[in-house]
């Protein structure tokens, strides 16, 4: 009696369990290198600064909104082309990178964050931006109608903003796990695509020998002569 082998009769993904170590691996893989890369990455640290747009004199209140927006747009050229520089010690450069303006829909005020790598000089380039928009509001205000005031000055970060070693090992755990499962499923659909071709190759060799060969022809005509 042909019996067929239980191995046979199990799914390709099941009879080479040894391919399955890959997920494993590539989870460990991700954590080392997010961990490593928490661990070397130098700490930044964010200070956020808050000015408030104000109406002048016999202005409209609602325009006050509008400039703030404005002034939320072209905050950081302001302070590129003031004394931001100066104040905060940095480059023009520096400061178009790592300070970045918000604004409410709600109120007519803005808030300035600054990052760095020390607290300090997060503080100074925070401060540093506002003042140049409270000095830049104050030589318009006669065309604008509404000038930026001081709301609340940046105060100094006690923690770093950025990822610690141990989230950034975890973010890079799941990566590794999800490159992982990824490159599971993508392979069994190859080695089925192989085994496919594989197997119409042999379907068709029993019809390709059925012909008899050329010499062996020609032989039997002989002897039948």
């Amino acid at each position: 009696m042909n019996t067929t082998p239980p191995r046979a009769l199990l799914p390709a993904g099941l009879r080479s369990p040894g391919r399955w170590a890959v997920l494993p691996a590539a989870v460990l893989a991700g954590a080392v290198l997010g961990g490593g890369y928490g661990a070397l990455k130098t700490p930044e640290y964010a200070a956020t600064s808050y000015v408030i747009v104000v109406p002048a004199e016999k202005a409209d209140p609602a325009g006050a909104l509008g400039f703030a927006q404005a002034y939320g747009r072209v905050a950081t050229d302001i302070a590129v082309t003031g004394d931001a520089q100066v104040w905060a010690g940095v480059t023009a450069d520096t400061l178009r990178k790592n300070v970045q303006a918000a604004t409410s829909p709600d109120a007519p005020m803005i808030s300035i964050t600054a990052r760095a790598a020390k607290p300090a000089q997060a503080v100074s380039m925070a401060d540093g931006v506002a003042r140049a928009l409270i000095l830049n509001s104050s030589h318009v205000a006669g065309s604008t109608g509404v000038k930026v005031v001081q709301f609340s000055r940046a105060t100094k970060p006690v923690a770093p903003v950025s990822p610690s070693a141990p989230l950034s090992a975890l973010v890079g755990g799941c990566a590794g796990g999800l490159l992982g499962g990824l490159a599971l499923l993508v392979r069994p659909k190859r080695s089925a695509a192989r085994g496919e071709a594989r197997h119409s190759r042999q379907a068709t060799a029993p019809a390709g020998s059925a012909s008899v060969p050329a010499p062996a022809a020609a032989a039997h005509q002989t002897e039948a002569v």
